[in-house]
């Protein structure tokens, strides 16, 4: 993991090479999530299409694929505040794209990877989000909301997590690795703080110095 940046190199002049990093991660993400949704959704048909069920961990987790719309943020939350959700996305994308071009951020590896996925994220849900994918539904009407598809279960009784894409993947994982950075760049800075605190051990007496 990278050093943390000083506070004192916040706002810093943007290094065009990062955009070798920046652009070819977002690009290929975004891409695996819109095609992996229309490629799911065009097969099995939608809301509710399914796919053959696959078994992990001998019975301890099960996996299918499974088409539903979200009209909700992560995990479901919010359904119907498309629109708001919408407009968060929009926020979230222009902070994002700041911090990249023009803070500390994207001079750290770390920090530019865990923002990317987050942007990423961000993007393919609100391109669902906007109905940009053009289904439509039984009276006509654009259908504005998350496509998700991935659905997993979990023990004996077939505890169901919810259905998930993934954006939705990118997301938390860009979100971890920002979670990590700040636990990690707080524990760096108290370990500063103490060495700066040590008090200096002065040279016994007649020692000769180089």
């Amino acid at each position: 993991m990278d050093e943390p940046q000083s506070t004192s190199t916040l706002t810093t002049p943007f290094n065009f090479r990062r955009l070798g990093l920046i652009l070819p991660l977002t690009v290929v993400c975004v891409w695996l999530d819109l095609y992996s949704k229309s490629a799911v959704f065009d097969r099995l048909g939608f809301p509710g299409g399914r796919g053959p069920v696959h078994q992990w961990l001998g019975q301890l987790s099960t996996f299918q694929l499974y088409t539903s719309f979200n009209e909700g943020a992560l995990w479901g939350v919010g359904q119907g505040l498309t629109w708001l959700f919408a407009a968060l996305s929009v926020v979230a994308v222009v902070v994002i794209v700041y911090c990249l071009l023009k803070t500390s951020a994207g001079r750290s590896n770390w920090l530019t990877v865990a923002l990317c996925l987050v942007l990423s994220g961000t993007l393919g849900n609100l391109y669902d989000r906007l109905g940009l994918y053009g289904y439509k539904d039984a009276d006509g009407q654009p259908i504005r909301a998350v496509r998700d598809f991935l659905f997993f279960t979990f023990g004996s009784t077939r505890w169901p997590w919810p259905v998930f894409n993934f954006a939705d993947v990118f997301l938390v994982t860009g979100t971890g690795m920002l979670v990590a950075y700040s636990f990690w760049s707080e524990r760096h800075a108290a370990k500063l703080a103490n060495r700066s605190n040590e008090p200096l051990v002065e040279p016994p007496s007649g020692t000769i110095h180089c």
